[in-house]
């Protein structure tokens, strides 16, 4: 039923009061499509979903980072292969994480999108690791509500004039406390995703930063299940994973590798184990042409999760249907676009 049927089949009560309810249901239900660089797409084609990649990275630094930089026809000519390579492979969806200030580029994506296949998302929101070097110089004056702002007007009007919008928040944070930079990355997430729905994912190396991070978001009434705990593999201490994965977060493995292929299958059954599987997102983290580098350095193909991983895992006793849930399922609900608030 749509917005107007809705009215329409309400009791006679007065027009404004109708309407209000109608806003109020179905601003609480979720939305079936995600922002693709392509435009919406519906949940239910997005397949077999890679989480976390990167076609395009650029180290130089938040002021000297630029589209100048690098050859935009050499860029698509060195990625297309390796992402025709997977779709023929069975993927048919890639989250690029490349945030804004380390090389994101929309366009670019959008060309590859159309080339290969692939349904490619991209993201709004600023990386705060690395010490800071990759925030731009008005962030560190704005407030949370006005970096949610630029977000929110990504979300809404595009990125950049391209008229692309994002499908995800991505924000980094460094290890240990959040430093007040990064508790304000957090929290102008936090306030994005209830005016957009977006799903927060973050660069988090350790527990504690996880957990804090998950605080901050309570604080705002946002719920943990619209958070993605990235690179949760390089925390060794498996029970502050667990402990977040409980709180209701995404606990996402994405450095799966042909040298990490046994750790993330026994994270995988760590999960299923625990009764944790339906909480657990796999990726590789692969790609990365290098701006800067002759030829962007050493690319590295999105295929090892497909030709080495799912079988590793099938060896290992993980079913079939585990598998779907692992790279269909959970990608599907995770990156769904609804607003998740605390209950109360």
């Amino acid at each position: 039923m749509n917005r107007r049927e809705f009215v329409k089949s309400l009791p006679a009560l007065g027009t404004c009061q109708s309407l209000t309810m109608a806003s109020a249901l179905f601003a609480s239900q979720p939305r079936s499509a995600v922002n693709t660089v392509s435009g919406p797409v519906s949940l239910e084609k997005l397949g077999t979903t890679l989480m976390h990649e990167h076609v395009l990275v650029d180290f130089i630094g938040a002021e000297k980072v630029s589209r100048e930089r690098y050859n935009v026809e050499e860029v698509y000519r060195v990625a297309l292969p390796f992402l025709r390579k997977i779709h023929a492979l069975g993927c048919r969806s890639l989250v690029d994480c490349t945030p804004a200030y380390l090389g994101r580029d929309p366009e670019l994506l959008r060309r590859l999108s159309a080339a290969s296949g692939l349904h490619i998302l991209t993201n709004t929101g600023y990386y705060g690791a690395a010490n800071d070097k990759y925030i731009p110089k008005h962030a560190f004056v704005e407030t949370s509500e006005q970096l949610a702002t630029r977000w929110i007007g990504e979300f809404q009007d595009g990125i950049d004039g391209s008229g692309i919008k994002p499908g995800i928040i991505k924000i980094g944070v460094d290890k240990g406390l959040l430093s007040e930079m990064d508790a304000k990355l957090v929290r102008a997430a936090a306030l994005t995703h209830l005016k957009t729905g977006l799903t927060i994912a973050s660069h988090t190396e350790e527990g504690t930063s996880a957990l804090d991070e998950l605080d901050v978001l309570n604080k705002e009434a946002v719920a943990a299940s619209a958070f993605i705990w990235v690179h949760a593999h390089l925390e060794s201490r498996t029970e502050k994973q667990m402990k977040a994965a409980r709180r209701g977060a995404w606990i996402e493995y994405d450095g799966v590798g042909e040298k990490s292929l046994q750790q993330h299958v026994e994270l995988v059954k760590m999960m299923i184990n625990a009764g944790l599987l339906h909480r657990t997102l796999i990726s590789q983290d692969a790609g990365w042409y290098h701006v800067g580098e002759p030829g962007g350095g050493e690319y590295r193909g999105y295929e090892t999760l497909f030709t080495l991983f799912v079988p590793a895992l099938k060896k290992s006793g993980v079913t079939e249907q585990q598998i779907r849930q692992l790279l269909i399922e959970n990608p599907r609900k995770a990156l769904q676009t609804q607003i998740r608030r605390q209950s109360s």
